[in-house]
């Protein structure tokens, strides 16, 4: 199994994505009704302890394969495919060109060559793999192919989180391209079906913060920051004397102090907002574009109250939450009222699950 495989030719009644982030693992079942809708059937997340994983490489496999059949058990999901994704970080990708009409084999010895310019190390030392992406915009007669190229170890290390769990890894995909299936059908939703809009998404991760700026199928901008949801855990454990592990476990059931709006959740959403609007600023400067149409923000941070109304006062451009979930249809275990709140920090396990349907 390499970078960005596809099933072919297996039907599957319905598919697991999970997200192993360097907080937690979520995960996501979407399955399809008889009137062809996606049905979110379920979701579910357990938290890592810091230090299991760092910059997406897994440093504690076991704690780590532990949670993740912790929350399949949880989950009650009797899927065993699943989808998950390796981090931006781990992945060397690189567009090519190369003549239309090539058979298969023909195609696998040109990207071979081809990935022997950009790859630092040994073909033998990674999984590599390729797809065409179609007929190239700039140049008749050929294709455009992408190359994706990971080490080997890393993908390994992801395929037997998997396999502990009792699930069988059947794609591999990249972070960044699964959050970019998610909010495809949502900008689909957008005014004029997203045709054109620009899009700035912000994942806001525990420790860092990606900004995507993307048009209709394209990404034209992405860059990470180190800023994320664990600094409002760092500011509660410092304000009321709690663990870190207290202080996260307290902000996820919302059983904190009478004075933590004032004392310290409004002043962190201010500062958050400011790190998006400064975000926003260094594209703008960047890049020849002078404004977004829609901000949005995704992650378990995005729904800190008043951070949707902080971001459009201070940048001027309309903000929201996202929710990967807008119009699907929802399983009979499905919690509303626990999606409502949750929804956002699911985008990147929901765009995992998807390529069940994007075969």
């Amino acid at each position: 199994m390499g970078i960005l495989d596809v099933l072919k030719g297996r039907k599957h009644p319905a598919m697991i994505g999970l997200d192993i982030s360097s907080s937690s693992v979520k995960l996501v079942e979407l399955g399809r009704n008889a009137s062809g809708e996606m049905v979110l059937e379920r979701f579910a997340t357990e938290p890592f302890e810091k230090g299991w994983i760092t910059d997406g490489q897994i440093e504690k496999f076991d704690e780590v394969a532990d949670a993740v059949r912790r929350v399949v058990a949880r989950s009650g999901s009797k899927t065993r495919d699943a989808v998950l994704a390796m981090p931006q970080s781990a992945v060397i990708t690189k567009k090519i060109m190369l003549p239309a009409g090539l058979r298969d084999e023909e195609l696998e010895i040109q990207v071979e060559a081809e990935a022997n310019q950009y790859i630092p190390f040994s073909l033998d030392e990674v999984s590599l793999d390729f797809c065409v992406i179609g007929p190239s915009p700039t140049s008749v007669g050929d294709v455009e192919v992408l190359i994706a190229a990971s080490r080997k170890d890393r993908v390994q290390d992801r395929q037997g989180l998997a396999e502990a769990a009792g699930l069988r890894p059947v794609i591999l995909d990249i972070e960044s391209h699964a959050s970019r299936m998610a909010m495809g059908r949502l900008i689909a939703n957008l005014p004029n079906e997203g045709k054109d809009a620009l899009v700035a998404l912000f994942e806001i991760g525990a420790d860092t913060t990606s900004l995507k700026v993307l048009r209709d199928d394209e990404m034209l901008y992405d860059r990470d920051q180190a800023f994320g949801g664990s600094q409002l855990t760092q500011l509660i454990s410092r304000q009321y004397g709690f663990s870190f592990e207290e202080a996260e476990q307290k902000k996820l059931n919302n059983d904190l102090p009478e004075d933590f709006s004032t004392a310290v959740l409004n002043p962190f959403v201010d500062s958050l907002s400011q790190e998006i609007g400064r975000a926003l600023q260094y594209f703008f400067t960047s890049t020849p574009h002078h404004k977004v149409h829609y901000v949005m923000l995704a992650g378990g941070t995005a729904t800190l109250s008043g951070l949707k109304e902080r971001v459009t006062e201070l940048t001027g451009f309309a903000c929201m939450v996202v929710n990967p979930f807008e119009n699907m249809a929802l399983g009979a275990l499905i919690r509303e009222p626990k999606l409502r709140r949750e929804a956002p920090a699911y985008l990147t396990a929901c765009g995992l699950a998807m390529r069940r349907f994007f075969q």
